[in-house]
């Protein structure tokens, strides 16, 4: 799997596109202010919804990288229902780019910025199993692991890789906001890495999710030895275990990556 960013940049070297971006909507619209597509002559990379609006769209860019259209003045106001007779009813703004690949490193900063962070501990085989899902997603990962030599070339651009020793150490740098899964090879070092999670929430209270991978088991062990270490029942309410949307039992790497990757989904709200 690789990510949409990375086919665009990917094609980018070749030949230039239009960059359509969703500036911002009114009412009830398809997608949400900034999702983005990729024209090309042939073919599109990514897509802003709407049916109608995307057809709309894709032909005004295909007609400015032809040079058969002026370039827009400013962004571009698209009413759904009586323009476009779609049964949205909102409105959605529209910005038109042509990108070339002296624009690449700008828009992989640019759109890697936008995805949310999620710092993932572990990187055995549902570790990988999440971090190619994710860089499907609308996630950046963080991808951390205190032994050498266990990530594999040619990750997607949404995906950086972490060695740290001890892994906990990496807690403390992660960007605000990071979703935390937590999946290494040891339970010694998934304890340390939720107590530094809880720790940091103690002090600035910006991890939205925090997930550890295991049993009730597990989890019921842990918890007794947080309460040992002075953590309250609130704080350990803030810890998921076992991580993933019920009612998806499978055991498969694979399986279990997409039960925890809607349960991220979900958090988003």
């Amino acid at each position: 799997m690789s990510g949409a960013v990375d086919q665009l940049l990917a094609r980018l070297r070749h030949e230039d596109a239009v960059l359509v971006r969703v500036e911002s909507t009114q009412g009830s619209a398809p997608r949400e202010a900034g999702t983005w597509m990729a024209v090309w002559a042939g073919g599109l990379t990514a897509t802003i919804g709407g049916g109608q609006l995307e057809f709309q769209a894709t032909k005004e860019a295909r007609e400015l990288l032809a040079g058969t259209r002026k370039p827009f003045d400013g962004i571009q106001r698209y009413p759904l229902g009586p323009s476009l007779g779609q049964c949205c009813g909102g409105v959605m703004f529209l910005s038109y780019e042509r990108i070339t690949a002296s624009d690449a490193p700008r828009l992989q900063q640019d759109l890697l910025a936008q995805l949310e962070p999620v710092a993932l501990f572990g990187g055995g085989h549902v570790g990988a199993a999440l971090a190619r899902l994710l860089s499907t997603l609308p996630f950046s990962v963080r991808w951390i692991d205190s032994r050498d030599g266990v990530f594999p070339d040619g990750l997607p651009a949404q995906i950086d890789t972490e060695h740290s020793e001890p892994v906990q150490d990496a807690v403390a740098a992660l960007a605000p906001g990071s979703r935390v899964l937590i999946m290494s090879f040891s339970h010694a070092e998934d304890l340390d890495i939720v107590i530094a999670c809880l720790k940091r929430l103690r002090e600035r209270n910006d991890l939205p999710y925090i997930g550890l991978i295991g049993s009730k088991t597990k989890w019921a062990t842990f918890s007794h030895r947080l309460e040992a270490r002075g953590f309250t029942a609130d704080e350990l309410a803030r810890v998921t275990c076992p991580i993933g949307v019920p009612g998806i039992t499978g055991k498969e790497p694979e399986v279990i990556a997409v039960a925890v990757a809607a349960q991220l989904l979900q958090s988003l709200g």
